[in-house]
């Protein structure tokens, strides 16, 4: 009889005693929620909303005006990225607070999309080898640059709201230049991507090819994908309600409790509405608003200096404009009250076009204590140099004795305390 042979099995090692897993084995990743018609929803949502922060802050950075003069331009070495650039309007004088508000809302929304997107492709970015082609190493690389760029402009941009400026280097510099890098690694990955996603949005993942995205050994399921979806859609929903109203004055603003302007206004009267920088935060004492103050104002027709109660004695002129601040909160209209922009120009002596204003405040330092305006701003009929708001006085905070205020300017750009007024070309 032929001998029979012995099969000798190897005993199954329990999970405690194997070799433990790394990132790059795609057995690691265990969720069932992953998936490629999961990530494709997310990449969607994300496509439209990072467009539309990319814009409006591209607009954003054109509204400070920063081909105009040097004081205004935070990014002297941009180049060749400045080249969209161009006349900041006056008009609608809510632009800005539109603009900047969108942004900055958009952007917060966001942050649940973004973190979920990432989670759901997190096991590609430990794969290996890092390049199987020249369009594997291609998207790798997009896939880098969009990643990191994300992170930055977020992670930047949300501490710029909260006023914490904690990153080395001025806040304007660091969001310009990451923009334009996201932007890079944005434009690549979505012309490599798109026309899959909106393939597998369509139609799901082909039969007979494997959802790359999804877990080969996946966990069981205690949530599904369209519940997951909807817990990332509560959380941006529970953003936008807690951050939007700090746009608004009245309900929507005390319920904005995750941003420094929400919450209640600052105390009853005219003067009652945000502020960003108070007169003893930029060391503004009264001796320095005081009957000794004079406004400063220089042209062809020489150097005149005005006190305010002969300010007050010029034509006065009324508009109804909001502030509205990078950080994006902003207020309603406030009826200002003072002297336009245009009859000092004429003073200056420029009666009849008159050319763009360089703006001097009393505050010593920090940023944007100069400013340049455009001459279509100074043109405008509602530029004034602000006296009194809602019929009273300005208070030291809103820039007693005497402001700036310019329908559809950022906020920065409305110069409070001001001293001297410049008319020429810049």
């Amino acid at each position: 009889m032929p001998e029979r042979r012995r099969i000798r099995t190897l005993p199954v090692l329990p999970d405690s005693l194997r070799a433990p897993r790394t990132p790059a084995d795609p057995g690691f990743w265990r969720s069932p929620v992953r998936g490629a018609r999961f990530t494709a929803v997310l990449g969607v949502v994300l496509l439209a909303g990072l467009t539309l922060l990319f814009v409006t802050g591209l607009l954003s950075y054109a509204a400070y005006n920063p081909d105009l003069n040097p004081v205004n331009d935070k990014t002297p070495g941009k180049g060749l990225l400045g080249f969209y650039l161009f006349s900041w309007p006056t008009g609608p004088h809510w632009l800005y607070r539109l603009t900047q508000g969108l942004h900055v809302t958009v952007g917060i929304v966001l942050v649940p999309v973004l973190l979920a997107k990432l989670w759901s492709v997190i096991p590609r970015l430990f794969a290996l080898p890092p390049a199987r082609s020249v369009g594997h190493a291609l998207e790798r690389i997009s896939l880098l640059l969009l990643v990191g760029g994300a992170l930055f402009e977020f992670l930047t941009g949300l501490l710029n709201i909260q006023l914490d400026y904690l990153f080395p280097g001025s806040f304007y510099t660091l969001h310009f230049y990451g923009a334009w890098v996201f932007l890079a690694g944005f434009v690549t990955h979505t012309v490599l991507k798109l026309p899959q996603a909106v393939r597998v949005l369509r139609n799901g993942v082909p039969r007979g090819e494997p959802d790359t995205l999804a877990a080969p050994d996946p966990l069981p399921a205690t949530l599904s994908r369209r519940g997951a979806l909807a817990m990332v859609g509560a959380g941006s929903l529970l953003l936008l309600v807690t951050s939007a109203g700090r746009s608004f004055d009245g309900p929507l603003r005390r319920i904005a409790l995750l941003t420094p302007r929400g919450g209640t206004d600052p105390g009853p009267g005219p003067n009652a509405f945000q502020i960003n920088k108070t007169a003893a935060a930029v060391r503004i004492t009264p001796a320095d608003t005081g009957e000794r103050w004079r406004l400063t104002v220089r042209g062809p027709a020489g150097e005149l200096r005005l006190s305010r109660a002969e300010l007050l004695a010029m034509e006065q002129h009324s508009a109804a404009l909001p502030i509205a601040c990078v950080e994006g909160w902003s207020t309603s209209d406030q009826l200002w009250r003072g002297v336009r922009l245009f009859d000092l120009a004429a003073l200056a002596g420029y009666p009849d076009r008159p050319p763009g204003v360089f703006v001097e405040s009393l505050q010593r330092g920090g940023s944007f204590r100069k400013a340049a305006l455009r001459d279509n701003q100074v043109r405008d009929g509602r530029s004034l140099l602000a006296l009194e708001v809602n019929g009273a006085p300005l208070s030291p905070d809103h820039g007693y004795p005497a402001r700036i205020i310019v329908p559809a300017a950022p906020g920065v750009l409305n110069t409070k305390w001001v001293e001297t007024l410049t008319f020429g070309e810049l």
